[in-house]
């Protein structure tokens, strides 16, 4: 009898933090939201007498999982075999397709999001569930394979897929502190534009360099983090009490100390000086910066006059999407 080789696909949304980052690697809270209809997606097949074989069509790469973890591994095949050792299954007879709609090194969480659907799949594809906390412990593992010393928040939205507040937790600390995770309720649905430069912008590159900066100055540093933290905790209230147009000048504030930081650019002020002219009400660069995405908050009416000056200001990509 000839069996039929079982598929299973899993997805995850990609991300964008509000308000609060760099800011939040430090221990102050950050905002983040899912982006519901930008995903990343895995599919997961059986392929008996096979090891275990990852794929990346979009990037022309392809893999087999050496057995072991070993310097300079790909992140997703170290996280492929974690997932699988923490299911209790053999990493072999598998074959993973990865793909994703998201830009990448863009500040869209497109690696948390690539890291969460192949968990979610993997799961799935063997007849186990896992909690969003789980999923989200184990794509940080693998984020800090990469970026050294990431947030946690990326891994958290897309594993949660809902608005987060977000505080890092410190283990080191005595006694150690837990992160500080609580869904978000909307008290309006937020229309945002996303304008991507085009300027790929690894995020451990700019968070690096702020701790260099930071270890160089630390009381600047620190001052410019607890502004941004007190940033976060209005727009949280204002978040919460649907003030569209209050929340933009936050944002335009949280700008004004990214650029203090040094982790701003001339493509993203570009972009975001245009959005502003053409009625936003608030803009600012989103993830990591020095490239990659900003974002503005914009109304229904003004929205395609907010997209359309993206574009002249040179936007490599404009995407349109609501958060409720």
């Amino acid at each position: 009898m000839q069996h039929t080789l079982r598929t299973t696909g899993a997805s995850a949304p990609g991300k964008v933090i509000l308000c609060g980052e760099h800011a939040v690697v430090y221990g102050r809270p950050a905002i983040a939201l899912p982006l519901p209809d930008i995903r990343a997606t895995a599919w997961v097949a059986d392929a008996p007498g096979a090891g275990l074989r990852l794929e990346l069509p979009d990037l022309g790469e392809q893999w087999e999982v050496a057995a072991e973890a070993h310097a300079g591994e790909h992140p997703l095949a170290f996280l492929a075999r974690r997932t699988l050792a923490t299911l209790g299954a053999a990493p072999t007879g598998l074959r993973i397709t990865l793909r994703s709609a998201i830009p990448i090194a863009s500040g869209m969480g497109s690696g948390a999001a690539l890291g969460a659907a192949l968990v979610r799949a993997l799961a799935t594809h063997l007849g186990q569930a896992l909690t969003p906390a789980a999923i989200a412990a184990l794509v940080y593992e693998s984020e800090r394979f990469f970026h050294g010393t990431p947030s946690g928040i990326d891994n958290t939205v897309v594993s949660y897929e809902q608005p987060i507040w977000f505080v890092r937790g410190d283990p080191g600390a005595v006694p150690p502190r837990a992160a500080t995770i609580e869904a978000l309720a909307l008290g309006a649905p937020l229309r945002l534009v996303i304008g991507d430069t085009g300027v790929r912008a690894p995020t451990h590159l700019t968070v690096g360099g702020v701790r260099e900066r930071w270890q160089r100055d630390p009381a600047r540093y620190e001052a410019l983090f607890a502004a941004i933290g007190e940033v976060s905790s209005a727009a949280r209230d204002l978040l919460a009490r649907g003030a569209v147009e209050q929340l933009g000048r936050l944002l335009d504030r949280n700008q004004e100390l990214l650029e203090a930081l040094g982790v701003s650019s001339p493509a993203l002020e570009r972009l975001i000086a245009a959005a502003r002219a053409a009625g936003a009400y608030g803009a600012k660069l989103s993830g990591g910066g020095g490239g990659g995405i900003m974002l503005a908050l914009v109304t229904e009416e003004r929205q395609a006059q907010v997209c359309a000056a993206l574009a002249a200001a040179g936007a490599a990509r404009v995407v349109q999407t609501v958060v409720a």
